[in-house]
């Protein structure tokens, strides 16, 4: 199994997941068709399958063009148009998502179902709803490389963070993370959007002292792309969304954490750092932090 990311967009990753034996490939939210077709060129691969995340235009918005007629200088090719072997991009290709609101949506899929690439990659879904309600995370293994797993997490999980409400609930999002926590700890994150800084500084300002976060800040100031270089375990250590129970996100100082000396730290005058003890409003209210940090 190989994974490829094609950054697409300001900030969005679209993905190529190949079995390398049979060279059959499924396309992870190509937004960027003309993008997405070269890196498949230079892989020597050919599409079965498009897998979509969700349906926001920036993960969806590929897909119509993906399967639909060739362009030429912008101009289609008429499927009789004998200066072309075929007339469409990708014909044979099925579109697999979690609601007809996915374009050119072929296969609806729903959490459990299975798929499979090649000879020897499984798709497991995983139904994420609350970025949107149509949210699937794709769980990828390879039977002949056991200890290759990935996962593929749109805008549900990012690393050191999550998406937006914009669809569900925080109690959905809590469920989801919490669902992805179930996978194997070495799981590699493959993630919808590259916000890997602005998440660690947030984590930064929740939990300071974390050293995994620490690393986290140097992950990203080393590496303009850094999906597929963390796994579950390192999210359960620096997610702060994923971390909803910890000390550090339940406990804030109640002044500035620079303006009190460790004696005060000890003495622990402190505050809950959402105003609650559930984790479901801690979700709801670190969100909302977030959102306006």
């Amino acid at each position: 199994m190989k994974i490829v990311p094609v950054p697409v967009r300001s900030d969005n990753y679209a993905y190529l997941l190949i079995d390398e034996e049979t060279k059959e490939a499924a396309a992870v939210d190509p937004y960027d068709v003309a993008k997405v077709r070269l890196k498949a060129e230079e892989e020597g691969v050919t599409f079965t399958t498009l897998l979509t995340t969700h349906h926001h235009p920036d993960h969806s918005g590929g897909n119509e063009e993906f399967v639909g007629d060739i362009s030429v200088d912008g101009l289609k090719l008429a499927e009789n148009d004998l200066s072309c072997s075929k007339a469409k991009q990708f014909p044979d290709v099925k579109v697999v998502g979690g609601s007809k609101s996915i374009p050119a949506l072929t296969v609806t899929v729903r959490d459990g179902d299975t798929l499979k690439i090649g000879k020897s990659i499984k798709i497991k879904c995983m139904a994420t709803p609350c970025h949107t309600q149509d949210s699937i995370c794709y769980y990828v293994t390879d039977s002949k490389n056991p200890s290759q797993k990935g996962v593929f997490t749109g805008d549900t999980l990012f690393i050191g963070g999550c998406g937006r409400f914009f669809e569900g609930t925080a109690e959905e999002m809590h469920k989801s993370l919490s669902y992805l926590g179930t996978l194997p700890d070495d799981t590699v994150t493959w993630i919808g959007h590259e916000y890997t800084t602005s998440n660690f500084k947030f984590g930064a300002h929740v939990d300071p002292e974390n050293e995994a976060i620490k690393r986290g800040l140097e992950l990203s100031a080393e590496n303009k792309v850094t999906t597929g270089k963390t796994t579950i375990a390192d999210e359960k250590e620096f997610n702060v969304f994923m971390r909803l129970d910890s000390q550090a996100v339940k406990y804030v100082l109640l002044t500035d954490r620079t303006a009190l000396t460790s004696s005060v730290v000890l003495i622990g005058i402190c505050r809950n750092a959402t105003g609650t003890s559930d984790v479901v409003a801690a979700m709801d209210k670190l969100r909302n932090m977030k959102n306006n940090f």
